[in-house]
């Protein structure tokens, strides 16, 4: 094999590899939305967190903690908008379900879970992109501040760029 053909075969490998666990959802605005979300263990679920990457590290899409939604640290944006899917959380199902998304809406969701009052911080267990895009036939902008080809292109050059780097030397 080449050493041209081996860098690509890497740098396709790393590049399914950093993407592998993120979902990507397109909805247009004004549609409900279900962003999934399943715990492993369901028996001893104390909190469930849905944030946005953007969101202050205090504020939420949804904060759900013994059996109520927690609307102190809750964004703005999301008052009266968002639920769990199921609050009985059978199964370990924490879907958030997002009602009347905007192109605002638009952004990298991850879905937390604690378990037994150990509040420490935790990888999420879920990470969804969510894009909204305006109806056809509207035209309200495209993206909410035109950045979103930077946002995942940019460390996605970086990515390559290293895995390029390490190939050739």
């Amino acid at each position: 094999m080449s050493a041209v053909t081996e860098s690509l075969c890497c740098i396709l490998l790393l590049f399914v590899c950093v993407f592998a666990d993120q979902r990507i959802i397109t909805a247009q605005s004004g549609q409900n939305v279900t962003l999934t979300c399943r715990a492993s263990n369901i028996s001893i679920i104390v909190v469930v967190e849905w944030s946005r990457a953007d969101l202050l590290e205090t504020e939420y899409a949804l904060l759900y903690r013994d059996g109520v939604s927690v609307p102190d640290h809750q964004h703005p944006s999301f008052k009266n908008r968002v639920d769990l899917q199921d609050r009985q959380m059978k199964d370990g199902d924490v879907s958030l379900i997002l009602k009347n998304v905007t192109i605002n809406d638009t952004g990298t969701y991850e879905c937390r879970v604690f378990m037994r009052r150990s509040y420490l911080k935790t990888d999420p267990i879920n990470s969804i992109y969510l894009r909204v895009v305006d109806p056809p036939g509207q035209t309200g902008g495209g993206t909410k501040d035109g950045s979103d080809g930077l946002k995942v292109g940019l460390p996605l050059l970086g990515v390559l760029l290293i895995a390029a780097a390490v190939v050739v030397f």
